[in-house]
């Protein structure tokens, strides 16, 4: 073997040898991220397909994403909470309130529907301006606020919608047609997807210079070539596997988006920081100079915002409002979303992309178990187990660098 051949091999050994210890200090310093949600999606995508060969197939994975939206959209303001350690028990009836909103004033009053979308939105800034004037003025746990906040927005609920209890919206509502049968050309679909990968190369070549102004060490634009093309590798397979059924649905790609714009927000502005400061330590950040209420204030607001348009999608997705809507496994799935997706009990780690991962999981129980036609208590018990595993994952997780950072 010649020279430079034997160069070329030993330069190949020698990434290979700092991949493996890269990967070692992570399980080690418990900073695996999301590798073990993905995991654990493919497997029980593979189990459900070994037990029912219908669950992989373009129609069943379609119904699979438009199922996401609507509590994934909720979940994303439960992230944005739990960054901060505190959490929020009262999104489901916040989402049924907005529910109610729709329906009554699309149907009774005659409101156009961006009129009505909007007095839905004032109401979610209404009640997270109260949860976090309660928490940050008084100092009463966010457990126990949005737990009464829970039984409150619900009797508005029941107040809205009146003795009818339920409301059906007309299928051909633009809300309806967007939560139900609006799907992205498969052009269209594939130039968002060359769009976000391009985007996500852009933004690593300007991190990487920011980082050598810094004279900070950076890493390889090769490899975040390969993860951006790789990513359009992923979402062009899916499209062109969607698109052999309906396609990819419109209020799924909303829900993708609002996940990313977050994801935005969380890294790239000082907002995002000092959430993820407060979350770490908030009298370390109160020392740093962040308005540590502001930032609390923020927060509730938007968690209940968000809650306001899972609400109103579920709304489109079932055309109609009843008294249980918003209600039953609402709350639990959201935060469960949360949860297992990565994003840390504890404060101050996890991201916007935890609520497409967690959702993602607990619809494909459901919808799996559907399919094998097994009673909905296997369901709940499933999901519990998997919540209860991914708890303490980020226990053992924190735990580990909390001892790799004594180390």
């Amino acid at each position: 073997m010649t020279g430079p051949a034997i160069g070329a091999v030993e330069t190949g050994r020698s990434r290979v040898a700092s991949a493996a210890r890269e990967l070692r200090d992570r399980v080690t310093g418990g900073s695996l991220g999301s590798l073990p949600v993905v995991i654990g999606l493919v497997l029980i995508w593979a189990v459900f397909q070994a037990l029912n060969p219908s669950f992989l197939s373009a129609d069943n994975l379609v119904n699979l994403t438009l199922q996401c939206a609507a509590v994934g959209t909720i979940a994303i303001g439960i992230v944005l909470v739990l960054l901060l350690g505190q959490i929020d028990l009262s999104v489901g009836s916040v989402s049924g309130l907005a529910a109610a909103i729709l329906g009554v004033g699309l149907t009774q009053l005659g409101w156009p529907l961006a009129l009505t979308i909007l007095v839905a939105l004032l109401a979610g800034v209404a009640i997270g301006l109260l949860y976090g004037v309660l928490f940050t003025r008084f100092g009463v746990p966010s457990f126990i606020i949005t737990l009464a906040g829970l039984l409150g927005v619900l009797g508005l609920q029941l107040k809205v919608l009146g003795p009818a209890g339920s409301i059906n919206i007309p299928p051909e509502s633009p809300i309806v047609l967007f939560a139900q049968s609006w799907f992205l050309p498969p052009w269209l679909a594939y130039l968002l997807a060359a769009l976000w990968a391009g985007a996500m190369f852009l933004s690593a070549v300007l991190r990487q210079r920011r980082r050598i102004r810094a004279e900070l060490p950076t890493s390889s634009l090769g490899w975040q070539a390969a993860k951006a093309g790789g990513l359009l590798l992923l979402c062009a397979a899916a499209v062109s596997y969607l698109a052999t059924d309906r396609g990819v649905g419109v209020m799924f790609v909303f829900f993708i988006a609002l996940v990313i714009v977050m994801d935005v927000v969380l890294t790239r502005t000082v907002w995002g920081r000092e959430v993820y400061a407060v979350g770490g330590s908030v009298e370390a950040a109160r020392r740093a100079g962040i308005r540590v209420n502001r930032v609390y204030i923020s927060v509730f607001v938007l968690c209940s915002c968000f809650a306001v348009v899972g609400g109103i999608l579920a709304a489109g997705r079932l055309s109609s409002v009843t008294l249980s809507s918003g209600a039953g496994d609402t709350n639990l799935n959201a935060i469960a979303a949360a949860v297992i997706g990565g994003t840390s009990l504890f404060g101050g780690r996890g991201s916007a992309w935890s609520a497409l991962l967690g959702i993602a999981v607990i619809q494909s129980i459901s919808n799996g178990l559907t399919l094998l036609t097994l009673d909905s208590s296997i369901r709940y018990m499933i999901t519990g187990g998997v919540l209860l595993l991914a708890v303490i994952i980020d226990s053992l997780s924190r735990r580990s660098r909390a001892a790799h950072g004594q180390a």
